[in-house]
């Protein structure tokens, strides 16, 4: 039990001994680690982890070698991965076949397995080390400090990295100067909507009550994004300090996290993390000698996108229905069950220890000039790689796509990058060199949001993007506000009206009208920003919207009711195995014969084709196209 600051010291200085021998091989062992992430658990990584322990014990190595569970590599295409200190060989795609080699080879031996190396695209070499992958190269962890590094259910590892040393520093200043350090740090949410962190925390240290709460949101909803997920997966006492530290800063002494019951990982490392916390003396009464205590509680949520919005997230940790509160009065003023409440996202608490280890300067020393430090993005769509980064604001949309991407595959031609996700909008090869921050991404008719970054070639049709959003929305819709409630349905009714072929020029103009409506007059969030990535590819793909509604072509070749599949009898030898491979029995011969062939061609009945383009993906010869 730590109970005085020099105890967690000393804690501290024996963690940090105990890693660093670790990692640097003083310890006269070689350390294995396994990507412990949702994904790579997908892939059975922890599987994996078992047949590590089981080779080395059947080949006598089991004192030689630790295996172990970490927090997220990010580089999610490649996983599984595994990672050998001290000499950081980074090995990616591995299978559980592949451990028995690994053992032999690397542990025993000392020799790389190169075929599980990393092969740089562009000079086809084979990379050893993480840090020397293009991916890593222009990445700054802070949010994700220790994630990937550290065992998540070991409080001695992240004793080792820094943890608690802000907590440490927080206790030793007076409630103000915590809010001062925060607020000179330049920290913004980094939820979506961007509010100054320090003047929420200023706003709750104002408000007068006997009691006070912080609320960490990790109700993740975005499609495609899953940086809380991997923040609590990889380093869940960071967000705990984060939130200690928050509740030290304002004078509360509980905190809720709020968590999507779809994080099962999360949540049971999470529980971990504070139940080691509280055995140690981190989380409770009187903690490290002071008058200050603190107790961290979890709250699932059922899923509901909506519940991402600050208020409704109460209402659903108080037991009531997830709907949006009007605004005034502020959770900061009153809040859950009416008492000052600050509400941060996984993200913002787990940069709060960063900034108290290191000093606001440092953290603002990274960044542009209204937005400071870095932030994660879950890059996903079409490129080629796909992950979970951290780079410092500022970091052009180039660099996150082509530099740390990778570029897209198939060299297919950019079109867009959705950021934001439902709440964002798109942005085009204009904005290729725009720097990332808040106001900026704004400005060009987007946001940042939690940090979702799907990428969009040419083979997207952005009138069907524009539809997948609205769809979500209207799923998500709490239907508390009439705007929201009917008018993202009357939208998403157009939409689909333009992609089957039937909208007309009055149907553009109307979805515009009903989009300024729905932003002006929605309650929350949702409803305000619902119509973005309508009225983004509006702006920059209008000539899309106009080929669906005059010239009744989808030209991505994306929207079924718009589009045929056709045999070119030229390249058609009539083998008819897309007749075979036909669900709906269209395909039939004709009796055009090809000058180069004897055989008959294939034919298509586009009234009987149901477009589920099987036919194209059984024709060997490339005859069959969509147009």
């Amino acid at each position: 039990m730590i109970r005085t600051v020099e105890q967690l010291n000393s804690k501290i200085e024996v963690c940090t001994k105990c890693l660093e021998d670790k990692l640097k091989g003083l310890d006269e062992k070689r350390h294995i680690v396994l990507c412990g992430g949702t994904g790579c658990l997908s892939s059975h990584s922890d599987q994996i982890k078992a047949k590590f322990e089981e080779v080395l014990a059947a080949k006598g190595l089991a004192d030689k070698a630790t295996v172990n569970l970490v927090g997220c590599f990010g580089f999610c295409s490649q996983g599984p991965f595994v990672k050998i200190y001290p000499e950081d060989t980074l090995y990616r795609l591995v299978k559980i076949d592949d451990v028995e080699e690994i053992v032999e080879q690397d542990i025993k031996n000392g020799k790389i397995v190169e075929r599980l190396l990393y092969v740089d695209p562009a000079t086809k070499e084979k990379v050893v080390k993480q840090d020397e992958i293009n991916f890593y190269k222009k990445q700054r962890r802070v949010a994700l400090y220790g994630c990937g590094v550290i065992n998540p259910e070991d409080i001695n590892e992240s004793l080792g990295m820094g943890g608690f040393q802000g907590l440490k520093t927080a206790l030793s200043k007076s409630r103000q100067e915590v809010v001062d350090e925060v607020l000179a740090s330049g920290l913004r949410g980094r939820g979506g909507g961007g509010f100054p962190t320090g003047r929420k925390w200023q706003f709750a240290l104002n408000s007068p009550g006997d009691e006070k709460y912080v609320v960490c949101n990790g109700d993740e909803g975005d499609p495609g994004a899953f940086m809380d997920r991997s923040i609590l997966e990889g380093n869940p006492l960071a967000v705990i300090e984060g939130m200690v530290i928050a509740g030290y800063a304002i004078g509360a002494q509980n905190g809720y996290f709020y968590v999507r019951a779809e994080y099962p990982i999360a949540v049971k490392r999470l529980r971990i993390a504070i139940r080691q916390a509280e055995e140690l003396g981190l989380l409770g009464d009187n903690i490290l000698g002071t008058d200050f205590s603190f107790r961290c509680h979890i709250r699932l949520g059922a899923g509901a996108f909506v519940c991402g919005e600050e208020t409704a997230l109460l209402n659903s940790i108080e037991g009531k229905r997830g709907m949006p509160r009007p605004r005034p009065p502020f959770p900061a003023v009153k809040g859950l069950w009416g008492k000052p409440t600050i509400v941060n996202n996984v993200e913002t608490l787990a940069c709060v220890p960063y900034i108290l280890r290191n000093g606001s300067a440092t953290f603002a020393a990274v960044g542009t000039e209204k937005s400071k430090g870095t932030k994660v993005f879950a890059l996903g769509g079409k490129v080629n790689n796909v992950g979970l980064v951290e780079v410092p604001m500022g970091t052009t949309l180039r660099e996150l796509i082509y530099d740390i991407g990778g570029g897209i595959p198939g060299g297919k031609k950019f079109k867009a990058i959705q950021t934001g996700g439902p709440s964002g909008g798109c942005l085009t090869t204009e904005y290729l060199d725009e720097p990332i921050d808040f106001d900026n991404l704004v400005a060009k008719g987007s946001m940042m949001g939690s940090g979702g970054a799907i990428v969009m070639d040419e083979d997207n049709c952005m009138v069907d993007v524009a539809k997948f959003y609205m769809e979500f929305i209207c799923d998500e819709s709490c239907g508390k506000c009439t705007p929201c409630r009917i008018g993202t349905k009357r939208m998403l009714e157009i939409l689909t009206r333009i992609t089957e072929g039937k909208g007309t020029m009055e149907d553009l103009d109307e979805l515009e009208q009903l989009s300024d409506t729905v932003k002006t007059n929605s309650l929350c969030a949702l409803g305000q920003t619902s119509a973005n990535p309508i009225n983004s590819t509006i702006a920059h793909f209008r000539d899309e919207y106009i080929a669906h509604i005059v010239d009744k072509k989808c030209p991505a070749h994306v929207c079924k009711n718009l589009m045929e599949y056709h045999i070119d009898p030229e390249k058609c030898i009539g083998c008819g195995m897309c007749a075979k491979g036909c669900p709906a029995g269209c395909i039939t011969r004709t009796d055009y014969i090809a000058p180069n062939h004897k055989l008959a061609s294939m034919k298509i009945d586009a009234q009987k084709c149901v477009k589920c383009g099987a036919c194209m993906s059984t024709c060997k010869f490339k005859a069959i196209e969509k147009r």
